[in-house]
């Protein structure tokens, strides 16, 4: 029994001190097992458990809330220890004030300083604030502890801004090490200050108060003279003669300066052209410029560039700009044309693309560029996808003309496992030549199954891109900030919106043209009538074997999981999962179909040689070959997500179970022809073994050595072993599979083997039983022998020792193949055997008294002989025999009945083993 964990105990904790949301590193012991073992954790009162993160059991780091204690305890509570202690405190600091002209790592809103006079939001102009340093003497930061000098002035502040502010606080504080003298300097320092603030706007009224007097006294004087002369142009009035005097200083100065004023006009008009030129050479320049910039693809200067014109010299009037800048509208129609044409082109990248319609899009494109080039990239899949298959069928029947029908190995690429088994016996005698040819056409990938590979390669890697081009034109990604502040972005939306149906039919194009031509290559019977020829045209000389199959049910499951991640709607790719359903259907017929060709060609491995139950390996290596075959479909019959159960057809259910029944007739079908086959239509011919092989002609003589009844009882053995065995071990993998009516299969398949096993017994009981029972009325006549007239008996005569040795010898040779079907055999001979003799006692008209007891000695010889392997038609058949003759009227006659009985057993005591019970018991046993 385990003790109780220890409660939580902190130790340690760094930093011990903080302000709010201070990351802190707890240390300690029985911290918890795990995180889900924490459930409290508390600093200074708050409970900081939504930022805890559980290191181990001696270590946590957290986050400090906004505690209302300043200093407190750090309490870990958990489930395993429960509410801990600790041993160290943290103390929570407060923020310090920052003041708008103080250097700070934040930014302070100078505009909205926080005034905690007032509690409000109270604009203060920044030259208006106090200095920083008021004393203006170096400020030394005292140790003196914020809390403590909290409580020595309470209500009170440092700050000099504050309505309560505090000197002996401030100079605690800030300068508690300053000297005297210096605090003397500090006084000095305020005094001028104060003065400063005083003096400021006077100083200067003082200083230009003359100025201002004299300037007031003529502008008096200028104002009375004017007013007094009038303000009229009379003749005469001080006004007009100054004018006059003005004017005739005017025209004496341009006949005196004339020609100089004329060249400084020449001057200065060039100077202003030169001005102009040099003032807008950035215009005039600007067409060679876009030119080169061009060729040398600095797009993006060149848009620059035309912006900065289009500013400037969009709406002029001048003549020369607006030739100029009709110019440079013309090199840029041109590079608009230039883009369209890169960005239409393919293939191409989605970053050239973006890049291309970011271009345009600052250039304002007519149209619109982006889905212009949606729809570009849309025709161009669709143009590969096609080109792609028409290469195939092309090389298709390119390869078709060089092969001859003589070397077309390739008809059949289905590595089955009896040509695996063939293989690997041709392996082991030494062929290497041939093997390594065989492999190399054999297992040669069929050009369907390429082209399904290449083709869902080819659009798993273009239909991201175009994908991400959509989403990109939907959220408005592709355009720059210039196109934003110009509303082509909200513009280009609101057209991604209303085109989003078109681009669904798009990708519903791509998807169905995907999987029309997959069903072209490898289910052309689903397309309809008028897709053959646009996605068919393939060469079907014999349909692909199921690995194939599910080789191509792997290449698109995995596409289908490409096209998943980029989050395309699942209604689009339905139709993909309706073709990987399609072909898994297919997949397990065709599987099916091979397996019941391959079953057909287990009677040619068929060699007679029976183990110690009486089987050869053919129930074995049928078994083995539906395995094989199920699990070769086992990733076909799982359901991937998203899959649907490709048993959730009913006409499914009906194909598989009709194939799968199928499959157990064709192995019944081969166990009947092997077991009636005449012993000289052994074929030899499928035997693949090297002549030097010394094992050569003991097969052939060991299979030959068999005769039809041997090879009977050997289909017998087979059958009862299918029975109680093989059929029922096969039914268990089908449903380990998923089929659907297995009990239907079994059940077909069980009386099907059942009637063939009826006949092939009544075969062999005709061909053992008719001529032990054609003996017995010729030997009981034999020497004229009659009844009515017979000696004494002696014995049981020769005729019946003949047929008990004949019945010892069918005994022998079913003990031999097989000891379970002895009684079954055995039953039915003496059944035959019995009915026979009773038939014959029947049809004598009269018996003498010795005739009489002859034929009791040799019935009661006869039954009490096979009495192990009487049956109640067989003792009916005695009975019957024995009636049909006199009774024994003197103990006499029974008395010798019965000494000619016991010499009869003891003369073939030997021959009648067989017969005893304990040689049935060792038998059964």
């Amino acid at each position: 029994m385990s003790r109780a964990r220890q409660p939580p105990l902190v130790t340690g904790i760094s930093p011990n001190e903080g302000i709010s949301w201070t990351k802190v590193t707890i240390r300690g012991e029985n911290l918890g097992t795990g995180p889900t073992d924490l459930i409290g954790l508390t600093i200074c009162g708050h409970n900081c458990l939504l930022t805890a993160e559980w290191m181990s059991a001696s270590k946590i780091v957290c986050r400090v809330g906004q505690a209302k204690n300043d200093k407190g305890d750090i309490i870990v509570t958990t489930k395993s220890g429960g509410k801990g202690t600790s041993t160290v405190s943290f103390k929570l600091l407060k923020p310090e004030k920052i003041g708008i002209l103080d250097q700070s790592a934040v930014w302070v809103d100078e505009m909205n300083y926080y005034d905690m006079r007032t509690d409000r939001n109270k604009g203060i102009p920044p030259l208006s604030l106090r200095p920083a340093n008021p004393l203006g003497i170096e400020i030394d930061k005292g140790r003196f502890p914020q809390k403590d000098l909290e409580a020595l002035f309470p209500g009170m502040s440092a700050d000099f801004t504050s309505e309560n502010f505090s000197a002996a606080w401030y100079l605690i504080e800030n300068h508690s090490t300053t000297s005297f003298d210096q605090l003397k300097t500090a006084v000095v320092n305020l005094k001028k200050q104060a003065n400063k603030k005083n003096e400021g706007s006077l100083a200067y009224v003082k200083g230009g108060l003359s100025t201002f007097f004299e300037a007031q006294d003529a502008l008096s004087a200028i104002h009375q003279k004017l007013e007094a002369d009038g303000t009229e142009k009379v003749e005469g009035s001080m006004t007009q003669k100054l004018e006059n005097v003005l004017n005739r200083a005017s025209n004496t100065a341009d006949t005196l300066f004339q020609e100089v004023l004329g060249r400084k006009d020449k001057a200065d008009s060039t100077r202003n052209a030169l001005n102009v030129l040099q003032r807008f050479k950035f215009l005039f320049n600007l067409p060679l410029n876009i030119e080169r910039n061009i060729q040398k693809g600095d797009y993006d200067v060149v848009i620059n560039d035309y912006e900065k014109a289009k500013s400037l010299f969009g709406k002029t009037e001048v003549q020369v700009f607006k030739k100029y800048y009709a110019e440079v509208e013309t090199r840029i129609e041109a590079l608009r044309e230039l883009l369209l044409d890169k960005l239409l082109e393919t293939p191409s990248t989605l970053h050239d693309q973006k890049r291309y319609i970011r271009y345009l899009s600052d250039l304002h494109a007519p149209g619109d560029p982006a889905w212009q080039c949606i729809g570009a990239q849309h025709q161009w899949i669709l143009q590969l996808m096609h080109n792609c298959k028409e290469s195939y069928v092309k090389e298709q029947k390119g390869n078709s003309l060089l092969h001859s029908p003589m070397l077309d190995l390739d008809s059949d690429v289905r590595p089955s496992p009896i040509g695996h088994l063939s293989q690997t016996a041709s392996l082991k005698r030494g062929s290497s030549f041939q093997s390594g040819r065989d492999d190399a056409w054999r297992y040669k990938a069929p050009q369907q199954v390429i082209f399904v590979e290449k083709l869902t390669k080819l659009v798993v890697s273009q239909l991201p891109n175009f994908w991400k081009l959509w989403i990109s034109y939907v959220n408005g990604s592709l355009f720059s900030e210039t196109a934003e502040k110009s509303g082509q972005m909200e513009r280009s939306k609101k057209n991604a919106r209303q085109r989003q149906n078109d681009f669904k039919k798009m990708i519903q194009e791509v998807m169905h043209s995907l999987v029309k031509l997959i069903r072209g290559a490898l289910l052309p019977f689903t397309l309809k009538e008028g897709e053959s020829r646009q996605y068919g045209g393939w060469e079907m000389k014999s349909e692909l074997s199921g690995q194939w199959l599910t080789h191509v049910i792997q290449t698109v499951r995995l596409s289908s999981e490409s096209l998943t991640a980029l989050e395309i709607p699942n209604d689009m790719l339905q139709i993909i999962q309706d073709l990987i359903l399609d072909l898994r259907v297919r997949c397990i017929i065709v599987t099916l179909q091979h397996t019941a060709e391959d079953i057909k060609r287990l009677a040619e491995k068929e060699d007679w040689v029976v183990d110690n139950e009486g089987l050869t390996s053919l129930p074995s290596q049928f078994e083995q070959c539906i395995i094989h075959s199920l699990q070769s479909l086992k990733t076909v019959l799982d359901c991937k997500p998203g899959e649907a159960s490709v048993f959730q057809q009913q006409r499914t259910q009906e194909d598989v179970c009709q194939l799968s029944i199928g499959i157990m007739q064709v192995f019944i079908d081969c166990l009947e022809q092997l077991s009636t086959k005449p012993d000289g239509d052994i074929d030899t011919a499928h035997l693949s073994v090297d002549v030097s092989s010394p094992d050569l002609f003991g097969s052939i003589h060991e299979d030959s050595s068999r005769s039809s009844e041997q090879r009977l009882l050997i289909a017998l053995s087979n059958c009862r072993y299918l029975e109680r065995h093989t059929f029922l071990n096969i039914a268990e993998h089908f449903e380990k599979h998923g089929f659907q009516g297995v009990e239907k299969i079994t059940q077909a398949s069980m009386e099907s083997l059942k009637e063939l096993d009826q006949r092939l017994f009544e075969m062999y009981i005709e061909f053992k039983a008719d001529p032990i029972v054609g003996s017995l009325e010729p030997g009981i006549y034999a020497g004229y022998f009659d009844w009515k007239d017979c000696l004494v008996p002696a014995g049981v005569r020769n005729y019946l020792k003949e047929a008990l040795v004949n019945i010892i010898a069918v005994h022998a040779e079913v003990f031999t193949i097989s000891k379970d079907l002895v009684p079954r055999v055995m039953s039915r001979v003496v059944e035959a055997v019995s009915e026979e003799l009773s038939r014959l006692m029947q049809c004598v008209s009269s018996f003498s008294k010795n005739g009489a007891l002859q034929a009791r000695l040799e019935i009661c010889a006869l039954r009490d002989t096979v009495a192990i392997y009487l049956t109640p038609e067989s003792n009916s058949s005695f009975k019957q025999a024995l009636e049909a003759l006199p009774q024994l009227s003197s103990g006499t006659d029974k008395k010798l009945l019965e000494e000619l009985l016991n010499k009869f057993k003891s003369s073939m005591h030997l021959q009648l083993t067989c017969f005893q019970a304990s040689s049935s018991a060792m038998m059964k046993t």
